[in-house]
């Protein structure tokens, strides 16, 4: 490990501070390699153009108007994408989904973002994380053990 100096606002480090406390951070160094990891990662995912595993999490009313059908033929149009979803009813109304994708980041970026936009999502987030280099035949899990 590093040792490394920065200076800092008073004010972004009694943001920081509180975050750590409030997420039971030990010291400061933690909250920072988790922050630092973070940014690294969303500024390599917008500009990565290897594969990533992803969750696309949205709400939706499962009422709105051929919401359900649109949803259903744009993951039959990236089946290649999507690995899994887990569909969760959260009141009368609204579902949940879990989706999990993996792909070329450019294309499950993208296709994220269309789910999140169509009309009837009412609030859509998703969370890429790259992955190893994989030849097509690889893309589909396969069987492995977890020795330790």
């Amino acid at each position: 490990m590093q040792r490394v100096t920065i200076t800092i606002d008073d004010d972004l480090l009694a943001e920081i501070d509180a975050a750590a406390s409030a997420r039971g951070y030990q010291n400061r160094s933690e909250i920072f390699r988790d922050f630092a990891r973070a940014g690294l990662q969303e500024s390599t995912r917008s500009a990565d153009s290897g594969d990533c595993v992803a969750a696309l999490v949205y709400v939706y009313d499962h009422a709105s108007r051929d919401l359900s059908r649109r949803l259903v033929e744009s993951f039959h149009g990236h089946h290649d994408l999507s690995l899994a979803t887990l569909h969760v009813h959260l009141d009368n109304h609204n579902c949940m989904e879990v989706t999990a994708l993996q792909g070329p980041t450019k294309e499950v970026q993208h296709f994220a973002e269309h789910v999140i936009a169509e009309r009837g999502v009412k609030y859509g987030r998703v969370i890429t994380i790259p992955a190893p280099k994989q030849t097509a035949g690889e893309r589909r899990r396969k069987p492995h053990s977890h020795k330790s």
